[in-house]
């Protein structure tokens, strides 16, 4: 039986002063080495779900664990366990790109700190220049992330979730800012470290060609999931050759439905004050 690395049982999480959920009441399951999509429109929910995912924010209530850990009561093994792409940057500006790389593959507990790269263990020194060729920037780790482009930064970034081998890694827009070449080459590492390792990866991305090769995929709508399964499952129920097109179409049924129930609790309010 394929063991669940993600478990979520009736999701919810309300903002404070809120009308509406921003994730209201969801359940999914993602197995060991599973490549998973979690996809959805800005505002449908996906960011506060990952959120809660890696331990960076409550939830209202609900169930969720992460490789076998419950994300708020123990917190601490979830994030031994994982590794993080967020959307926006969280680097450290003022240290060069392998100082910041040094310092997350300590704190996560991988090696002793040491002050000099030349310092560490071969094989850190070994997997940090194996995941910089990757994303072609060997000659570059040595320098102020200051002096970075933003899609250089996004590159470090990359390395620096990679660097410890985590169980499950989470990837929040990972290619957002790469250029064709660094995106190629960091979906062939992905897939080669689920092969050798059984690494399990949650993926959220707007190019929708990316979920193509999913193995389960779940779709968002206004905090609520609206379809979970094999993209080949949604392309085949909506005729669809490609699943953007499957998307697009999911989606704007969606929003048809939602503007059709609409106006007629309007119609009915307007029958009722007759």
């Amino acid at each position: 039986m394929n063991k669940k690395m993600i478990r979520v049982e009736n999701l919810t999480k309300r903002y404070k002063n809120a009308d509406v959920a921003a994730v209201d009441s969801i359940s999914f399951s993602v197995g060991e080495g599973e490549f998973f999509a979690f996809l959805g429109q800005n505002g449908a929910g996906k960011t506060t779900s990952i959120s809660i995912l890696t331990t960076t924010l409550s939830k209202t209530s609900g169930t969720v664990t992460v490789a076998g850990y419950d994300v708020e009561t123990e917190a601490r093994k979830v994030r031994e366990h994982i590794g993080i792409i967020f959307q926006k940057p969280s680097l450290d500006l003022d240290l060069s790109a392998e100082e910041n790389i040094r310092l997350h593959a300590c704190m996560y507990g991988m090696f002793a700190y040491r002050p000099f790269f030349s310092w560490m263990p071969k094989a850190y020194r070994d997997r940090v220049m194996r995941l910089a060729s990757i994303m072609d920037i060997e000659d570059k780790i040595w320098k102020p992330l200051k002096t970075f482009s933003g899609g250089m930064r996004r590159k470090i970034e990359i390395v620096r979730s990679l660097v410890h081998e985590p169980a499950v890694l989470f990837l929040d827009e990972p290619t957002q800012g790469l250029d064709p070449v660094s995106r190629r080459s960091l979906w062939e590492y992905i897939n080669q470290t689920r092969k050798e390792n059984g690494t399990t990866v949650f993926l959220t991305t707007h190019y929708i060609d990316e979920a193509e090769g999913v193995d389960k995929l779940c779709m968002l709508q206004r905090g609520k999931i609206i379809f979970c399964g094999a993209p080949a499952e949604l392309k085949q129920s909506l005729q669809s050759e490609s699943l953007e097109d499957a998307y697009i179409e999911l989606l704007t049924e969606g929003e048809s439905g939602e503007k059709q129930m609409s106006n007629q609790r309007g119609a009915g309010r307007g029958r009722d004050a007759k």
